[in-house]
């Protein structure tokens, strides 16, 4: 037997939100809200706050007005107050700190930092609870919002998933910094090519993928979750009516072993819609590896991943192109 494990930090408890850029405000505010099924929760200057009906804060998603897509900013919320203190020391500690900011619109104060990448986060333990307006409150007191009856009826945000030159330096600044576990992760003759990790039981909360352009710091990413596979099905029939770009799916991941959708709004940030995978409740799981030899099985079922899956991410750089339309 090995000796005894170091014991694990548990001070980050869930994916609060994440803040998307868009050069096309209006039309990914209508595309996010008729479409995708979200409700806007506030506005403030260039920004819009939107969450879907069975998140419990003020927001999940937040969309800001800026001249390339992109990732604003991934946010973590803490198990507690002193958890925060303790994760604010260790990145304080490590040099990956960027300082306190007052808080966003629907949270209390949070400290801002990068990872290895460059991609900003931050960390806060204070939040504001959705409280829904009199005509969509809910006779079932566990749930937040009433069911809505148009758009495709996204449940609730799901993870995010993040490009990096390095896999592996951004994987271990998750694990050592904040606490994260590898769940499953593509090696390729011994490079880190992605990797999946959480805090929570889900198969991920974040994953990283080898940007294979050589920039750093780009978006691939944020996913919703639908309630089941029914769910995604009509999902995609409202959104071909809508005219949106579907890059990929409905269909399954063997990695995860959930089914997906993927597609584009239309700032040009990717979208996924999620359901199934598993649940992870072992303490001492040992990650699922994936090799060179399982390439054939990046898509259990539902035809292949596109070649702009491997190569598109936001903010566009070249020689990296997408047809948007």
């Amino acid at each position: 037997m090995s000796g005894a494990a170091a014991e694990p930090i548990q001070d980050v408890s869930h994916l609060a939100h994440v803040e998307l850029r868009t050069p096309r405000l209006n039309e990914t505010l209508a595309f996010l809200t008729s479409v995708f099924g979200l409700r806007e929760s506030a506005r403030d200057g260039p920004s819009v706050y939107l969450r879907a009906w069975g998140d419990f804060y003020h927001h999940t998603l937040k969309i800001t007005d800026a001249a390339q897509p992109g990732l604003g900013h991934v946010a973590w919320r803490a198990t507690s107050p002193q958890a925060l203190d303790r994760r604010v020391r260790a990145l304080e500690g490590r040099g990956f700190g960027r300082g306190w900011v007052d808080g966003d619109r629907g949270h209390g104060p949070a400290y801002q930092f990068a990872d290895p990448a460059g991609h900003l986060m931050e960390i806060f333990y204070e939040v504001e609870w959705h409280e829904p307006p009199a005509a969509m409150r809910t006779r079932l007191k566990n749930q937040p919002h009433r069911r809505p009856l148009s758009g495709i009826g996204t449940r609730r945000i799901d993870h995010v998933n993040l490009l990096a030159a390095d896999v592996g330096a951004n994987r271990r600044f998750l694990e050592d910094s904040l606490g994260f576990r590898l769940r499953e992760q593509i090696v390729h003759s011994g490079r880190e090519m992605g990797a999946w990790l959480s805090v929570t039981p889900l198969v991920h909360d974040i994953a990283y993928m080898r940007d294979g352009s050589g920039a750093d710091g780009r978006f691939h990413h944020v996913a919703f979750w639908m309630d089941d596979s029914g769910d995604l099905l009509r999902a995609a029939d409202i959104l071909r009516e809508a005219g949106t770009r579907i890059e990929a799916g409905p269909a399954k991941h063997a990695i995860t072993n959930g089914l997906f959708l993927y597609l584009y709004e239309p700032g040009g940030n990717r979208l996924e819609l999620f359901t199934g995978g598993y649940l992870i409740f072992a303490p001492d799981w040992r990650p699922v590896t994936w090799t060179e030899e399982d390439r054939d099985l990046r898509v259990w079922w539902g035809g292949e991943l596109p070649e702009s899956f491997f190569t598109y991410g936001t903010p566009v750089v070249e020689p990296v192109k997408a047809d948007l339309r």
